[in-house]
């Protein structure tokens, strides 16, 4: 077999193509050491481990998570010759690796981003009291993403959910809820976004501590609440979300009224506003024509605070009305015979009113409509004998 025979540019190119060929891209595991940026712009460091060492070369951008000397990370890059005949590796994404460097990694990205005011609670927003429209975050097969459907169906329902399959773990998984991210917030507009995973090891959660991911959930348009993990599991991006909630599932009891609940909350508003109309209904006799038009005013405006809050109650508002509406006829027609029976109109008659004992000698008072007269009792007489 001839020995293939190259200028030094063509075996660079050839030797390029052959690996992007065999291995397009690599995944290494290694500790970091000599890191360094140069001129604001490279990132140059090596991956060793007990035996060999492998160059690395990233751009700036791509230093999305604290690297130190000492850290263990995964890479994922191309391997490539250089034009000045070193090997090394050009890292297009990356993860700490392990306990300690996990921690090394979120400490000093979590005070860079606390500097910045990117967690300070005074920016962070409410959740929508009734969100219609959710968008969700999540690869759909997850436990976290399923558990998460089966509660928001059960307690409320009649949502739209606009969801995002994503990859919630690995290396290209913040980037792809960052493109999640930026598909919901200006394409879809949901009322609020939920960033869902459930529960995994530190490595596996190590993406949602992604500088870049972080601030786009800050700089979110809609809303953000994070369900990633368990209770004990605290992520940057759930530092940074207007809300966080403890797992997927309790993300969907924070965007959701509890339907049993609120039937329940409905029936004691009905069974309270039937004894509050009762009692109007049962005393309008005690009462003048104005109390009764102020109670109707009130019940009226009960009726319309329990429909905005229940949902449409035409129905029994119409009923109610029509019980006020004949109470209100009754107590009109008590005071038209109230009105006739009125003393101060059978005075304006030419009428009067004798009060007192009517025998002889006593004084005796008589009211007409205008004057109080006293007089003195001269002689009693019985009309049955006249």
């Amino acid at each position: 077999m001839e020995t293939p025979h190259f200028t030094v540019s063509e075996f660079i190119d050839v030797f390029n193509e052959t690996v992007s060929y065999a291995f397009p891209t690599v995944e290494i595991e290694g500790e970091v050491s000599g890191f360094k940026i140069s001129k604001d712009r490279w990132v140059f460091f090596d991956l060793k481990d007990e035996t060999g060492t492998v160059s690395c070369f990233m751009t700036i951008y791509n230093l999305r998570t604290p690297i130190e000397d000492g850290m263990k990370l995964v890479i994922l890059g191309t391997p490539k010759l250089t034009n000045f005949g070193r090997f090394s590796v050009t890292v297009r994404r990356y993860q700490p690796k392990g306990e300690g460097s996990l921690k090394k990694a979120f400490d000093l990205l979590k005070a860079k981003l606390e500097k910045e005011g990117l967690f300070d609670p005074f920016r962070k927003r409410p959740l929508p009291e009734d969100p219609k429209v959710i968008g969700v975050i999540s690869s759909v097969t997850a436990a976290g993403y399923i558990d998460f459907c089966k509660i928001l169906s059960a307690r409320w329902g009649g949502l739209t959910l606009k969801v995002a399959n994503c990859g919630v773990q690995g290396l290209s998984a913040s980037d792809e809820i960052c493109r999640a991210l930026d598909y919901l917030n200006e394409t879809v507009s949901p009322d609020v976004i939920a960033i869902l995973r459930g529960g995994g090891s530190k490595d596996d959660l190590a993406v949602f501590n992604d500088e870049l991911l972080v601030r786009k959930i800050a700089g979110s348009k809609a809303p953000v609440i994070t369900g990633i993990g368990h209770e004990v599991d605290l992520s940057l991006a759930d530092l940074a979300a207007d809300v966080r909630a403890s797992t997927p599932s309790n993300a969907a009891e924070l965007l959701t009224r509890d339907r049993n609940a609120e039937l329940a909350r409905l029936k004691d508003g009905q069974n309270s506003l039937a004894r509050y109309l009762f009692h109007y209904l049962e005393t309008y006799e005690e009462t003048t024509k104005s109390s009764v038009l102020s109670a109707r005013q009130i019940i009226l405006e009960k009726l319309d605070f329990v429909s905005r809050s229940f949902g449409d109650l035409t129905p029994v508002k119409r009923l109610i009305e029509a019980r006020i509406e004949n109470a209100t006829l009754g107590v009109k027609n008590q005071l038209k015979i109230l009105e006739s029976l009125n003393p101060d109109r059978v005075l304006k008659q030419g009428y009067s009113i004798l009060t007192g004992k009517i025998s002889p000698g006593n004084v005796v008072k008589i009211t007409t409509y205008d004057k109080l007269i006293e007089a003195k009792v001269e002689n009693v007489h019985n009309r049955k004998n006249l």
